[in-house]
Formats: structure tokens, sequence, C-alpha cells
């Protein structure tokens, strides 16, 4: 699996190395999603060297400050740094930022006494934006030895390395495959469809999505998708992600990685995988702007829907639902295909925009505290099961084996797509956003068009437009 693993990932992450020196803004939660508050957590920090070394590093006042970016698993996060300070007595502190405040947290927190020592950077975007306190991590253990592909890390100019990806991702639209079995087996159903394998196209998907919201009351759902959540910070999955995949296509046309101008080529297509969730949803539109990512996940884990756009990292939201009907063999992935050519062979987005970065002005004890957390968390046995199990990440490192993946039916989807070479891997272009400026105004347009004050042509031209502006900022810096 690693090998497919690294093929991929060479593939499509080349981007980073070709990007390095150029310009973007950091991403706050996709990849991982949003917190839904500052939290605050002691704990503490080392590597897997002997206990011996870590008293010693506790001792000369070594210590780790983790400004995290993945509200999903803070309380995993708070706990494996409470045992580590248990372990060797060095200070680990968790600080989960809010929803959509990674960015003006970090900003605010880098300028503090004690500012974090380790913190989170979207590819080249987030190291244009934080290189002034990124350290050179190319004579860590994580990249020089560890790192299945070294493409995957995030270079400057001089060839150093300044974020180390630490968990390989995917999204789609999960389904119920109880409740699609149930459909595909109506008698009166609309469509010559049997199974969700026989869905390789936006315009059967449609036709099916239709169908089921026909039959919705005999299939016992509140609607075919779980609510397009657009709450405050919750619109990553439509700003980010499912815009991601038009854009991709358009970087396929031209042959390219990133463009400082974007047309949107692929407008249409990403309106009509938008209005397909609004028009199926479980809620109607002027709920929308009350609705958090939680609540679309506990829809599907409750089984009132059939399906969700999201990642692997919504296990994590579905799982402890109170009251879950949803059984682990029933959660699948399918694409989200937008109605291009060719796309019976695309498979679901992969990728990697989350990357550790050590702050290049703390302390030498703190940062070599921090590295060594890090090569811990990442190489012990304790360090990897709390990986795979609590986290639930895929692991961009060869200190991982065949075996030491995460168990979770979405990341054993995300793997199954990996080692099947008949898909093809559509790329994470929001990688190349520009920034929080772009998302923001692209939110807000996108919002309302859901409400109905705004046309399509006015969320494109805002996509275009808020591009090109902080594109050109970012220049100037």
């Amino acid at each position: 699996m690693k090998k497919r693993i690294g093929q991929i990932m060479l593939c499509f992450l080349v981007i980073c190395g070709l990007l390095a020196g150029c310009g973007k803004t950091q991403e706050d939660a996709p990849d991982g999603q949003a917190a839904p508050a500052a939290e605050d957590s002691a704990s503490t920090d080392q590597a897997d060297t002997s206990n011996e070394e870590a008293t010693a590093d506790a001792a000369s006042g070594g210590k780790v400050y983790f400004l995290n970016t993945k509200g999903t698993v803070s309380e995993q996060l708070e706990a494996i740094a409470k045992e580590y300070t248990e372990k060797t007595g060095v200070e680990v502190k968790v600080v989960t930022a809010a929803s959509g405040t990674y960015t003006q947290t970090l900003k605010s927190e880098l300028a503090k006494k004690d500012a974090p020592t380790l913190f989170i950077i979207d590819g080249p975007v987030g190291y244009k934006m934080w290189k002034d306190y990124c350290l050179d991590l190319s004579d860590t253990k994580l990249y020089k030895e560890w790192l299945i592909d070294d493409s995957m890390a995030v270079k400057g100019d001089d060839g150093g390395v300044y974020g180390i990806p630490y968990v390989i991702e995917g999204y789609g639209v999960l389904y119920n495959n109880r409740i699609m079995q149930e459909y595909f087996a109506l008698p009166d159903k609309a469509v010559e469809i049997s199974s969700v394998e026989e869905i390789d196209s936006f315009d059967k998907w449609k036709s099916v999505v239709e169908d089921m919201t026909a039959h919705k009351d005999e299939l016992g759902i509140k609607g075919v998708f779980a609510c397009t959540s657009m709450g405050e910070g919750a619109a990553w999955r439509w700003t980010n992600h499912l815009s991601s995949v038009p854009l991709y296509y358009e970087y396929q046309d031209k042959g390219i990685v990133d463009s400082d101008r974007v047309e949107l080529t692929y407008s249409e297509n990403f309106k009509n995988v938008f209005d397909l969730y609004l028009n199926n949803s479980s809620v109607e539109p002027s709920m929308l702007g009350s609705k958090q990512v939680a609540d679309s996940m506990a829809e599907f884990a409750l089984e009132e829907v059939a399906m969700a756009q999201n990642g692997n990292w919504g296990w994590k939201q579905i799982a402890p639902v109170e009251g879950i009907k949803i059984k682990e063999e029933d959660i699948k992935f399918m694409p989200i295909y937008i109605g291009v050519e060719g796309e019976a062979k695309q498979g679901i987005s992969i990728g990697t925009e989350n990357n550790y970065a050590v702050n290049s002005q703390a302390s030498e004890a703190d940062q070599k505290a921090t590295i060594e957390f890090l090569e811990w968390l990442y190489s012990s046995e304790e360090g990897k099961k709390h990986v795979t199990e609590d986290l639930g990440f895929i692991s961009p490192f060869n200190t991982f084996g065949e075996g030491e993946t995460p168990s979770d039916p979405l990341a054993k989807e995300v793997v199954r797509y990996l080692n099947d070479s008949n898909y093809y891997t559509v790329n994470w272009t929001f990688v190349t956003f520009p920034g929080d400026n772009f998302k923001n105004a692209l939110t807000s347009a996108m919002f309302e068009y859901t409400q109905g004050r705004e046309d399509w042509n006015y969320v494109q031209k805002t996509f275009v437009d808020s591009w090109a502006m902080e594109k050109d900022l970012l220049k100037e810096q």
C-alpha cells in the first residue's frame, strides 16, 4: 500500500515542489475541519528516544506548544499530550483554534512571548505567509529518513524544508449503502441503474438522486443529502473542497498547477453539483445559515439522509453521535462527479494540505523538544497507535507497516481508492487558493446564492475577481 501511496502522492503533490517559491496563504481546517472553540490543554513532548534523554530535555526547560487546526481530533491530541507529559516530563500544550480562525489565531499567538513551537501551514501558501517563523527541518528524521516521498514536503527557494505533511486524506460523497440498496430494490424506481457501482457520471448521479428524493418517504429519509452547512466557519466543504474539483479540470486543460488568474471555466459544473445538494437536501435553504458540519454528520449517522459530502475525517463526527444507526460496513465513498468527459474513471479527491512547521524563533530547547515529540508520535509503538487509532490518520511516513492504517470505514475507503489503479485521483487544487480573504468572499457569495439574493454569475465573478486581487497582494509580500 505504501508504494501505491508514494506513487500517487508523487504525481499530485509535485505541486508542492513546483510551487515552493510561489505565494499563497493559510488554509485553516479542511483538511481537517474546524474546531468548535479555542481549547487549551497542558501536556508534554518528546521523541522516541530514551526516557533518560527525555528527562534531560525536561530539566533543560524544553517544552511544546502546538496550535492545532483540526477540531475533530482536539480531544485526542490533548489526551496524547497528557500521556506524553506523564511519560517524559516534557510540557506540551495543545490549543485548537476556533472554526475559521486559524490564520488570525496563529498571527496573534506568534506575537506572544510564549508562542507556539509547532503549528500548521498549508503547503507553499502557508509557507509564503509564515516563512519568517518556519524552521528548516531538512535534517530531521521526519524528512531525511521517514517521509515516503520527499516531494510532499514544503520547500523554500533555498532548498530548505519548512513544512512536513503529517496525514494523507481523502474526500468525496459519503453514502449509506443500506439505503442505496433499498432504493435500487424499489419496483417503481425511475432509473435503470441498479447499484452505486453503475453511477459513473454526473448525469447518472443526478438521475438517481432526484428519483430518491421522489421516494424519500418510502426510504424513511428527510432528504438525499445532509444539510448544506453554511453556518459560521462551516462552508469549507463547498468553498474549498467542492470548488477544488472544477478547478482541477481547469488546471488539467491548461496544463498548470497554479495560476495568478483563473476563469472558473467549469463554473456551470460547479453550480450543477451545488444545486443538486441544495435541491435534494434535508433542510430548506433558508435554514442553511444556522447549520454546521456536525449537524450534517449527525443526520448521516442517524440515517436521516443517504449522502453527505465530506472527508475521511468525518468519521470523528459520525461515530460519537448519540443513537447512531448507520453500521460501519454501510459507510462508503463515491467521487464527486461534475459532468466532464472521462469522469467514469474519476476517483475521490486525495491529498494533503496540513504540514507541521516548527517555530524558528522558539528557543533551541523548545525546538528540540517539539521535534522529538513528533518523532515519538510517528515512530514509537505507542505513538503510532495513537496516530492510526485515535487520530485516524493515514500516515505519510515509512515507520508505519502494512497493517498500521486506521480501521475506521472512511479511512479504509481512502486506502481502497489509493490502491485501485482503475481510478485517477483528483488533486487538491484548493491548496493553491490565494488566502482567507478570497475564501471569505466566496463563502459570502455562495451564501447569498443559497438565499436567492444573487445569481450564480455573481458567484463566478466573485471567485475570479477575488482570486486575482489576493494573488496580486501575495506578490507584494
